[in-house]
């Protein structure tokens, strides 16, 4: 009797905490062909640590792997925040260490809209917040992260999330990992920190890229 077959998709599931992130995820759902299971975070009145209670009661390992998605000013603007980001950090690592459902970081320094920013073609790194109301003409940013159709609005015409990524520099959160396609596994070999770069605009994004369009 021949064995049965493994019902081998690609599965992911995403948290994530603001509106651009979730629009933007939501619409590639249907464009990348992967299934992304998204799970916002209400970050108001708890911060990183609601992040970190969520991503411990998620216990479904029916997944190929968990991204995280986290804008960075939190921990510059408020204070105590720093230490809370450091919890998640650690507790991905505990995670990964344990050959568990690998629990990908991504962090955006300092947010999601200057990564949004870097999809269009004539940002040249001004302030994400003028540029998003004086040249891209909405009335304030509010407007920008409601916006439903955001993925299309950032990859049409001469924008793309290929253009982004190109752009993509510093990062503080680096997660090296390796690929087994033919048993559909993916693990996490070590997250490197790189604190020196907290002033400087960028994101590890890339990442979460490349696992879904492998």
């Amino acid at each position: 009797m021949s064995r049965p077959k493994r019902d081998l998709r690609k599965r992911f599931i995403v948290f994530c905490e603001g509106d651009t992130e979730y629009n933007y995820v939501d619409a590639m759902r249907l464009n990348q062909g992967v299934e992304l299971a998204l799970k916002p975070i209400n970050m108001q009145g708890g911060g990183y640590t609601n992040f970190l209670e969520a991503i411990k009661k998620e216990a479904s390992n029916n997944c190929l792997a968990k991204f995280i998605m986290i804008d960075f000013d939190r921990a510059k603007k408020h204070p105590g925040e720093l230490p809370k980001l450091k919890e998640i950090i650690e507790y991905c690592r505990l995670q990964n260490n344990s050959k568990r459902t690998p629990l990908f970081l991504i962090l955006d320094n300092p947010d999601f809209e200057y990564i949004a920013c870097l999809h269009i073609a004539d940002y040249q790194g001004q302030d994400v917040k003028k540029y998003i109301e004086q040249t891209l003409g909405f009335a304030n940013i509010e407007k920008f992260k409601g916006k439903r159709d955001v993925y299309h609005y950032l990859n049409t015409k001469n924008n793309s999330f290929g253009l982004m990524l190109s752009r993509l520099r510093e990062k503080i959160v680096i997660n090296q990992y390796q690929i087994n396609k033919r048993n559909f596994e993916i693990t996490i070999l070590n997250t490197d920190i790189a604190w020196g770069n907290e002033n400087k605009r960028g994101s590890n994004i890339n990442e979460f890229f490349e696992i879904i369009d492998w």
